[in-house]
Parts: C-alpha cells; structure tokens; sequence
C-alpha cells in the first residue's frame, strides 16, 4: 500500500511539474444557454434571441493567448452557430462557426466551442451565423487585453466600456429570412441600437455609462449592424483612436468615427467637459433618410440633461475615405508580441498572387441574388471544411471555379454553386475589391488581419500599386469599399484551415456574396494545422463515416 501511495504521489508530482514545464496559457469557461424572448428596443415587441437572458449577449474579457472554452446550449427550434468575428483561431478553422467549417448545433443540444486568442489584443465580437439569426440578436462583445508582460502605448483608463451599434428591423429575424429565400431584398431598417436600446430623450433614460471627472476611459465600439455604416460621436466629446481591429495605431484625434459593419475601434474619452449628461450617438450614413440611435453618458457629479442638439454626421463617402487614409499603423507600439508592430515589413514581400473580386448583383426571373465574379455562393449540407478533410470534396465542390482577373462585365447571370478558392500555403497574396455597384460594400476575411493599401475612385489597374501605403497600414480584418471604388489588401496566407471571405452587409452574404479560400499545408502535420476535434458534429456525406486519421 505504501508503494502505491508513492509511486501515486511521484506520477502527480510529474503531472505538475509537467503543466509547468508545458506553460499552458490559462482556461476561461463559459456556459451559454440560447434561448429565444421578448425584446422591445424600438418599442415593438418581436421575437429576440438571447444568451443566459441577456441582450445584447454576455461580454468577454479575455487576455492575450487565454484559451476559452464556450459550452452553447442550443435552446432554440432550429439549428444554430456562431461566429468569432476577428478572432483568427491559428491553426483551428474547426472553431470558426460557419457553414463551411462547422455543422450547426441542432435544436435542444450543445456544442463546446475550444478557441485560443493565440497572439491577438483587440476589440471584437460574435455573432449568429446561421439564417437571419443576428437579425434577432446573439451578438456581444469580445475583448482581447494585452499581457501584463507586454505594455501598451497609453496610459490605464479607469474602466472600460463595450459599445455595440447596430441597425435594427422590427420585422422578425423569419420574416427577413423569409423575404430573402424569396428573392426579395431586406428594405431600410427601422433604427439604430446601442447596445440593444436607444435613448427616448424624455429625461427617463438611465446611463449606458458613468464617467467620472477627469478621468480617461477606454471605449470599444463595433458594429455589429446588418446594413448600414454608422457614424458615432459624443456630445462635446473628442474621442483619440488608440487600436482598430486588433493593432495599435498612431493616436489621432476624432470628433466622429465611420464605423462600417463588421469593424472595431477602440478610443479613449476624458472626462473634461461641464458635469451633466451627454449623448452619443451612431447614425446611418449613405442613406436618403438618416436613422439615429441615442444612449446616455453621465457624469457622476452630473447635474442637468443631455442636450437635445445632437451633433449633426458628416455627409457624403469623400469624408469617409479621407478618414480611412488618416488611419495609421503604430510602428513602435508592441501588440500581443514584444516586438514592435512595425518590425513586420510587409511592403518588403513580393506578391506571388491576385485575385481580383468583382461584386455584382442579379435580378433574374425577379428573385435577387448577389455574387463574386460572376458566381453566387451555397452552402452545400456538408461543410466545404469538412468534405476536404474527410476526402469527399470532388462530391460537394470544385475549386478555383472563378477566375483571379474577371473581365470588368461579368454580367448579370449568377449561377449558383459553392466558390471555393485553393490558395498556397504561406504565399503573399494581393487581392483587389471592385466595387461597380452604387451601393457601400464592407469585407470581412476569417482566420487572418490584413493590410488596407489602398482605396480609390475608379477601377484598378497594377498602375495604381505606385500609391499603395507599404509602411504603416494597419493591419485589420475588415475593409470598406465605397460605391463606384476599389480597395487592395496584402496578406500571407500562413493559417492552414478553410476561411470564409464574406460581405459583412447580411443580405448580400446570404444571397450569395461569399466565398471560401482553402488554405492546406504540404505537411499536413499538427505543427501547421490541428486535427478534427472529437467534439466536431458531422453532417451530409461525412455524417457516418470514420474520421481520417490525425495529423502527427
């Protein structure tokens, strides 16, 4: 019995001096319970979805590397995902959440999402991927805090706040898919929300926030909207831009920030103005008719109301793009590495590759559909991930069915098939968004930040790569383009796994604005990707067929 006890006590002290050795970045848990309920922020009740009773959704907060393990309870009648918008899961597309990564969770079970905020700070969210479901909510924030060990270029704000803006049907999230499925497209939304409601202005309206006088606090604001770009500003307030999609970026000062669906910044507001309440405000820009959303911010001494002048929006796209191009890389600041930002010359790299998107939009036999280089994507029952892995893809798709230099008239016919594109690992890659419609356009690209060169009027031409920002453009995963524009990013497709590059705007994604970019590493060895978890659900072909055996 003696030995038993040591030989125990020798095998656990092993185990621990083994997690030790190992330094394993520490775990935060999270059990979400998905439930539909009654929500009113316009002041018509509909349908909303929720998570643990809450909407808009929890928060997290979470430290670079830390790994978060969300068990999501799907209490809904219908099949269910989310998504991670920004976080770039290396190495582990099985836990992005979309249709072409994962199976949905079906009605009355769970699923355990496993992801790591390997090497990434920033501001993010999530959200439902499936049908109209963000419609209704499921959304909330994401943070991601730097290191202790690894200090940022400004000082501790006394607190930190989450501002999701958004705009917001009253229809429900069934009837928009609804008119969808039928070839109709969404119309204008009915408002604009800050995190989940908007001011009445009837001196009834309790704070969003509270800010105490001189002191500095750190907002972070997505939009996590279905359509429009959103302007937002504070009353009185100048906001200093300190990080943008996961990078520290030269400190400018804002009085409003264009903040286009999908994206995050981060600013810092100083509590320096005459104690009372102020508003902010987003409103919807590029539109005939301005929707405007309202929350309270009070000072903790505050006498008096917000005043009702609101800050009028800048008008017209010019201004937005001048915006854009006043937005820098911090060079000298450290992200989630020591290293400075800046030491990543991303100019230097010779582009082995572009692929230039054209969006175009069809109206064939009446129904709408949209679509990248002449193809509308569909999500096939077995995810595009999925039929690769397990070595059905010939039976579900066909790479690379879109060419990379379109000709500038695509047309107007869509067919309709999966667009699945086959990149090479760890090559640098150009690709080029023209925009012919009159119509605003936002790109969001899984698994990876990328960096915005350049936008411009017109169409593109390799002539216009002698006036690409190489220094200092910030690396982010959204970017704008403006009607009638083009925008180039660069990037090096080092993160094996399967990644969706989307339009943000839900109906154009839902109708077909999609595509899926196959990155496979050579080796496949877990040194370059991880294996199908366990805990993966499988569906269509791959459904009861034995999993491939793992990558060593």
């Amino acid at each position: 019995m003696g030995r038993v006890i040591i030989v125990l006590l020798l095998w656990l002290s092993a185990g621990t001096i083994l997690s030790v050795v190992r330094g394993e970045d520490p775990y935060l848990f999270f059990t979400w319970n998905v439930t539909y309920g009654t929500v009113s922020p316009l002041g018509i009740p509909q349908q909303g979805i929720l998570i643990n009773g809450q909407f808009p959704g929890p928060n997290i907060n979470s430290t670079s590397n830390n790994n978060l393990v969300v068990n999501v309870f799907n209490n809904l009648d219908e099949p269910f995902l989310l998504t991670w918008n920004g976080i770039q899961h290396r190495k582990n597309s099985w836990q992005d959440g979309v249709a072409g990564t994962n199976c949905p969770i079906p009605p009355g079970t769970n699923f355990t999402y496993h992801i790591q905020v390997k090497d990434q700070i920033g501001s993010y969210f999530y959200y439902p991927s499936t049908a109209m479901h963000r419609a209704a909510g499921g959304f909330g924030g994401l943070r991601v805090n730097s290191r202790l060990l690894i200090p940022v270029p400004y000082a501790d704000p006394e607190d930190e706040y989450t501002v999701l803006i958004g705009d917001w049907y009253t229809k429900s999230h069934t009837i928009l898919k609804k008119f969808l499925d039928s070839g109709r497209a969404l119309g204008r939304p009915e408002g604009v929300l800050i995190n989940g409601k908007t001011a009445k202005g009837d001196g009834k309206d309790e704070p969003l926030f509270t800010m105490k006088p001189g002191k500095t606090y750190k907002y972070r604001i997505c939009n996590v909207g279905l359509k429009n770009s959103l302007n937002f500003r504070i009353q009185g307030h100048s906001m200093k831009l300190v990080e943008m999609e996961g990078s520290h970026v030269v400190q400018n000062s804002y009085d409003s920030l264009d903040v286009h669906v999908g994206g995050c910044f981060s600013v810092l507001v100083t509590a320096d103005k005459v104690p009372k309440d102020y508003y902010m405000v987003a409103s919807t820009r590029f539109t005939k008719t301005v929707l405007t959303g309202k929350g309270i911010i009070r000072y903790t001494n505050g006498k008096g109301p917000a005043s009702p002048d609101i800050p009028p929006a800048p008008v017209g796209w010019a201004w937005s793009l001048n915006q854009f191009q006043s937005f820098r890389w911090n060079l000298t600041a450290s992200a989630a590495r020591p290293n400075p930002q800046g030491s990543y010359k991303y100019g230097h790299i010779n582009i082995t590759r572009t692929l230039k998107l054209i969006n175009s939009v069809s109206r064939t036999k009446g129904k709408l559909r949209y679509g990248l280089n002449g193809v509308s994507h569909v999500d096939p029952e077995t995810p595009v991930k999925l039929a690769e892995y397990f070595g059905v893809s010939d039976k579900v798709f066909k790479y690379d069915t879109i060419p990379d230099n379109p000709s500038p008239n695509i047309g107007t016919t869509l067919p309709l098939q999966p667009n699945v594109l086959n990149f090479t690992y760890r090559n640098f890659i150009e690709i080029i968004f023209e925009n012919h419609e009159k119509s605003m356009q936002s790109y969001h690209l899984d698994g990876y930040s990328f960096f915005a060169v350049g936008i411009e009027p017109g169409t593109w031409t390799p002539e216009k790569r002698k006036g690409y920002n190489l220094l200092d453009a910030v690396s982010r995963h959204t970017v704008q383009v403006f009607p009638k524009c083009w925008a180039a990013i660069m990037l090096t497709f080092d993160n094996a796994g399967m990644w969706n590059l989307r339009s943000e705007t839900a109906e154009n994604r839902y109708l077909g604005q999609q595509l899926y970019i196959s990155v496979v590493s050579p080796e496949r060895s877990l040194r370059d990707e991880y294996s199908i978890p366990d805990s993966s659900l499988l569906c269509g072909l791959v459904k009861n067929l034995p999993k491939p055996a793992p990558y060593s």
